[in-house]
This record gives structure tokens, C-alpha cells and sequence, in this order.
């Protein structure tokens, strides 16, 4: 099949239109002619996940393999060095960054993995009421997604109301209102910086909180693929961190 089907099926979900202006989703290795025998979904690329995909495939990824201008092409930094064996296997890569951040990622993260229930939303931020003890939240959140450390900042014993932006939403900080904020890669200036403002922070990671994509895409393009007698095979790049306690590797 053609790969500009599948395309015009990926913006129908999640126009590419609505992604932010600094993102660079859509087409960025192949061409829209290319005849696609294969379709892989990840929430990233790595050398070892590329070697095990097969020739004349597409792959469907949340984060864009190229951000910003390659002035060199050297095969010597995280991007190059996909790029390299993409083009040697003829492997197509589509992203959908933002803009499926905007229209399906976030809820689906907060409704289906977390259980909550939105009660508003401002594009990446969800706004739901929960009314919970601080820690009884903590514990929560690091149930359902899994993490056996979090990190966190405290302002309040009682949470009313959290907002939720999953991957790294720190910048978004002005436009939170809500008891506490759920969202990754928190620093130590962002946790001052909530502090000051009574504003408690939940740390859900970067990957662990966006990993669902993979999951969530599959079940959109669920009739898609049937009809064309397709299967999405559904892989993931491994999280480049590691976690310790006391020396002791944990997830």
C-alpha cells in the first residue's frame, strides 16, 4: 500500500495542522509514494529497536527523530545514526508529537490509565477534581502507572484539584490552576519555583507517562487495519534511565 493512505488516515485522527510551531511532526523519512508492506508503532527510535524492523516498513512514533536543522550528517549523535539505517532498510518515519498530545494523548492518559474524570481542558492541560489526601495520591499515581520511586513536592495535605499535562509540561506552569500538577521532567528550579507558589507537584516521569501511545494509536487505527487486513505491531524504545535505591536497580 501506499504510504500517503495511511498518511491522510494519521492526520483524519490528529491533523499534523495543530502541532506547535517548535514541533516537527508529519512525513520526515520517506516518501509518500513509498509502497509500505509493514507498519511498527513506538513512542521513540533506538539503534536496537531499528535493527529488528523489517525492510520497507513504516513506523509511527510520539517524538520526532529530528527536531531541528541537521547541518551534518556524521553518523555520530542519537539522531544521524537512525537516520543512517532507516535509509539503508527503506523504513519510513511518521511522528505525531503535539498534535496527538492536543487531541487524544492527555485524555487518554488521565481517563483510561489514571481513572480520573476530566473536568476541563486547555489543549496539553486536563483539570480534574479528586479530593484526596496528598499522599493517598502519591501512592495512587505511582500504582497505576507503574513507578516504584517518585519524586514530589508537597504544599498541601488535602488535594482538591489537579491538572495533568503528560510528557515534560513545566513551561505550562502559568496556566495551571489547580492544587497540584502532575506532569514530567521537573527540575529543581520548577520545584522552587512551585513551592513559592503553593503549588504541589507529582513527578510521572517523561517516558512512563507517554508510553501509552503506542496503545492508544493502535486502538484508533483498529478499524483501519482491519479492513485492510492489516496489524500494527506495537514496539518500544527502551527508557535511557535507570533507577536506583541504594545501589539497587528498581523500574
Amino acid at each position: 500500500m501506499k504510504l500517503q493512505e495511511i498518511y491522510d488516515v494519521l492526520n483524519e485522527i490528529s491533523p499534523f495542522e495543530l502541532q506547535e510551531k517548535w514541533d516537527n511532526s508529519g512525513l520526515l523519512v520517506g516518501s509518500k509514494n513509498d509502497e509500505i508492506e509493514n507498519i511498527y508503532i513506538s513512542i521513540d527510535l533506538d539503534e536496537e529497536l531499528v535493527a529488528n524492523i523489517k525492510e520497507k516498513s513504516l513506523v509511527i512514533t510520539h517524538h520526532p527523530l529530528i527536531f531541528s536543522g541537521i547541518k551534518r550528517v556524521n553518523f555520530d549523535t542519537y539522531s544521524t545514526k537512525i537516520l543512517k539505517e532507516l535509509i539503508k532498510k527503506d523504513i519510513a518515519l511518521i511522528s505525531m508529537h503535539t498534535n496527538i498530545d492536543k487531541t487524544h494523548l492527555n485524555r487518554y492518559v488521565v481517563e483510561e490509565i489514571l481513572g480520573f474524570k476530566i473536568k476541563n481542558s486547555l489543549e496539553f492541560i486536563s483539570s480534574c477534581d479528586v479530593n484526596m489526601n496528598f499522599d493517598e495520591l502519591v501512592k495512587y499515581i505511582s500504582k497505576k502507572l507503574g513507578l516504584k520511586t517518585i519524586k514530589a513536592v508537597k504544599c498541601s495535605d488535602f488535594i482538591k484539584t489537579i491538572a495533568i499535562v503528560t510528557g515534560s509540561g513545566m513551561s505550562l506552569i502559568d496556566q495551571v490552576q489547580a492544587d497540584c500538577f502532575l506532569t514530567g521532567d521537573i527540575k529543581y528550579h520548577d520545584a522552587m519555583e512551585a513551592k513559592a507558589r503553593g503549588l504541589s507537584l507529582i513527578d510521572i516521569r517523561h517516558y512512563e507517562s507517554e508510553r501509552y501511545f503506542s496503545t492508544l494509536l493502535e486502538g484508533l487505527l483498529e478499524e483501519y487495519l482491519k479492513k485492510n487486513k492489516l496489524k500494527a505491531i506495537i514496539t518500544a524504545s527502551k527508557n535511557p534511565f535507570e533507577f536506583f535505591i541504594e545501589g539497587e536497580t528498581v523500574e
